[in-house]
């Protein structure tokens, strides 16, 4: 699946070397090279290699007498390793200054210089380890807060998403290789209408494709985090209820209406999904230029929104302010806060849909509105929502190149019989989903012609 990708950038034949633990003081630093010198650097500080893929204690020495640390060491000899080359690891003791004195040995050999930002994951595309998707994923497994984003980035990085999308190629290069094929060697013995022949797998690898797009973004927002908003009038404890859902005062509480005028983000970690929660300023007529600007951004941050959490006062109940009827949709909870001061009727609902009662003040009802929100969430972005089984689309630039690739199959199943414009086409296609996982190339194309129809017999 993982082809090589483009070696550009920095210099290949360096040997590189890193912190690959958390920087700081530890009990365990991690220092990984990669390279040429990787095994002669390792023999010089250690005495010897030890056997591949074991680890071993070894007292580090800069010189004849200068000991740097008890250690333990790794060897990996290219190309079994994550990088596709010689890999070496020393795991000594996190102190700043054994860290110092191994990178000083390091630095002082030829040929060893600190590896650029990504360098070892770029070094694993180029040698054909990774694809471009699993070197993503391995940022975002490195970023993951919450369990969702960590099943994602797993996924990805174990390659459910480039398998996808190279399954997806292959079969439009298949298709590419019968209509080359009858362009470029039209005297040989070929099946008849070839591009009839292969536009119902184009049609549903379209619809597949289409399909996967259809997503509700649901990847991107487990990576970025689903937003969620905060709505309702002046002083109906929209403030209150961030701070109650952070666990912590990141909005100022006031009885005065209009405190609120810019918008306050906390981001949460709601059964295991990512969440980012807006409080927004109260929704009202005011000739206050600040305040209605505040007002105008929390209409906006409701269009772009989600979720909608939109709350109303318990004593208005059953009146709502007809701003606040116009932002109920689908996806929206409503909440009436204050019930501690006015109850609300057992299983009151508007306009058929459920009103959560709440007290912020007390605590009522809240773990009712958390177990509420968080099966929304989890119904609308849960795996098993995940087109082409559970892979997902998790960054713009894949949605681009997808959105590319439909667009080209829709030309090529609409094209009215130009053989070579139905190819290039197809050629765009492949071209798309080459772009996703760093294999785009044309050796392929030519292999699958001569397999399949013998040319040159």
């Amino acid at each position: 699946m993982a082809g090589p990708g483009p070696v550009s950038g920095p210099a290949m034949a360096d040997t590189i070397y890193a912190l690959s633990s958390a920087p700081g003081r530890a009990g365990v630093a991690v220092v990984r090279l990669s390279g040429p010198g990787a095994g002669p650097a390792l023999k010089a500080l250690a005495g010897k290699l030890p056997p591949p893929r074991q680890a071993a204690r070894a007292l580090l020495k800069d010189g004849a007498a200068d000991i740097i640390d008890d250690a333990l060491v790794l060897w990996f000899p290219g190309p079994a390793s994550f990088t596709g080359e010689d890999v070496t690891e020393f795991h000594i003791h996190g102190g700043r200054a054994v860290l110092a004195a191994l990178f000083a040995a390091l630095r002082a050999r030829p040929g060893l210089r600190l590896a650029e930002p990504g360098e070892f994951s770029r070094r694993a595309f180029a040698h054909g380890k990774l694809d471009l998707t699993q070197a993503e994923a391995i940022a975002d497994l490195i970023d993951a807060e919450t369990e969702a984003q960590r099943r994602q980035g797993l996924a990805q990085m174990q390659g459910e998403l480039g398998r996808l999308y190279e399954a997806w190629r292959q079969d439009l290069l298949r298709a590419l290789a019968h209509l080359e094929a009858d362009i470029d060697f039209p005297e040989e013995d070929l099946p008849e209408g070839v591009t009839a022949a292969v536009a119902p797998q184009m049609r549903a690898l379209q619809a597949a494709i289409g399909a996967h797009l259809a997503d509700n973004r649901r990847g991107e927002r487990l990576r970025d985090g689903i937003g969620v908003v905060i709505l309702g009038a002046p002083n109906v404890g929209k403030s209150s209820l961030l701070n109650a859902l952070a666990r912590r005062e990141a909005a100022i509480v006031s009885d005065i209406a209009g405190t609120t005028r810019d918008i306050v983000e906390v981001h949460l970690d709601l059964g295991g999904y990512p969440v980012v929660l807006a409080d927004t300023a109260g929704l009202r007529e005011t000739a206050d230029r600040i305040e209605s600007e505040g007002v105008r951004r929390a209409l906006a941050r409701a269009e772009s929104a989600d979720l909608k959490l939109l709350v109303i006062d318990a004593a208005s109940w059953p009146a709502l302010p007809p701003a606040t009827v116009a932002l109920l949709d689908d996806d929206t909870l409503l909440i009436a806060n204050k019930t501690d001061a006015a109850p609300l009727p057992e299983g009151a609902s508007y306009q058929g849909r459920p009103v959560l009662p709440l007290s912020v003040a007390t605590g009522a009802g809240l773990d009712e509105l958390l177990k509420s929100l968080s099966a929304e969430i989890a119904a609308r972005y849960g795996r098993q929502h995940g087109q082409g089984g559970n892979a997902t689309l998790t960054r713009a630039r894949h949605r681009e190149a997808l959105e590319h690739c439909h667009a080209s199959l829709a030309r090529f199943l609409a094209n009215d019989g130009d053989a070579e414009l139905a190819a290039e086409d197809l050629r765009l296609a492949a071209r798309a989903l080459g772009r996703i996982t760093g294999s785009v190339g044309v050796e392929d194309i030519l292999d699958i012609v001569f397999r399949d129809f013998c040319i040159g017999k």
